[in-house]
């Protein structure tokens, strides 16, 4: 036997309603002093009794007489089976796992801080009972492997100034890292009989010692990016403002006028601070 078997055992009501028969036996043996009766009727007693057991719902009792594995009752009730099978329970509910926050490298070599949540359930209870020596903690430890394995495949993020573009990232592409967890945890878990029904990641983040700079290089790309915008808008407004003047003859500017009103206009638009301007009251030559 190296597989899963479902079996069916003995309605644990009818047990009960002849248990109950002998416990009455036993009464009336003792109140007529039938002692053969009483003995009988006691050990009959004493060797039901232990056959009993419930099978809760969503749970399940694996058979096992002498270190065989006889099968596994699934259907949940109360029953009865031989007083000699050892009955050993395994849930097949649903169980959350939210693993600790490792510290691992992602694909560049940068520190970072990652835990997963993973959602997962008993699917073959041979496999899980004889298969593997404790399958709760075999779920966490491969847990721990499959997510230091994961980050070390995908970079944390994109770094575009330098050049290094990566199609998944672990912060943006949450739905492909979740994929390709669950996928990673689905064949460690497998050998355990174990059903990966979710997994994702739970927390990531930069580890402490690079936080800080991390944080000031994504500053830096925001602002580099804002700067660029400004510039561009700038330049924008700057050739609107000519062009206008030039079709209206509002004024003639020269070349040296032309890059002196260029200059002023990027200084005003592209400052990141209110400008002060110096209002010219004379002549246009003073």
């Amino acid at each position: 036997m190296n597989k899963e078997k479902i079996i069916k055992v003995s309605n644990g009501y009818f047990m009960l309603f002849l248990l109950v028969i002998l416990i009455a036996g036993g009464i009336f043996s003792i109140i007529n002093s039938i002692t053969w009766l009483f003995f009988s009727c006691f050990i009959l007693s004493i060797i039901i009794l232990p056959g009993f057991f419930l099978v809760n719902p969503n749970t399940s009792k694996v058979i096992l007489l002498f270190g065989k594995y006889i099968g596994t009752v699934k259907e949940n009730g109360f029953y009865w089976a031989n007083p000699l099978y050892r009955k050993r329970g395994i849930s097949l509910r649903a169980s959350n796992f939210d693993s600790e926050r490792v510290k691992v490298n992602d694909k560049l070599g940068n520190p970072i801080m990652i835990s997963t949540i993973l959602v997962w359930k008993v699917k073959n209870t041979f496999k899980a009972a004889f298969d593997v020596d404790n399958y709760e903690n075999f779920v966490r430890v491969q847990s721990d492997a499959a997510v230091r394995k994961l980050a070390s495949l995908y970079p944390y993020d994109n770094f575009e100034d330098e050049g290094m573009e990566e199609e998944i990232t672990l912060r943006a592409s949450v739905n492909e890292v979740s994929e390709a967890l669950e996928k990673e945890l689905s064949e460690r878990l497998d050998m355990a009989g174990i059903e990966v029904l979710e997994a994702r990641i739970g927390y990531l983040a930069y580890a402490q010692e690079i936080a800080g700079a991390m944080l000031k290089r994504q500053q830096a790309t925001a602002i580099v990016a804002a700067r660029h915008k400004i510039v561009e808008g700038a330049v924008s407004m700057v050739e609107m403002a000519l062009d206008e003047l030039s079709k209206k003859n509002i004024v003639e500017l020269d070349e040296e006028r032309k890059a002196a009103m260029v200059s002023n206009l990027m200084v005003v638009l592209c400052s990141d601070k209110d400008t002060i301007p110096i209002v010219n009251t004379g002549t246009l030559n003073h």
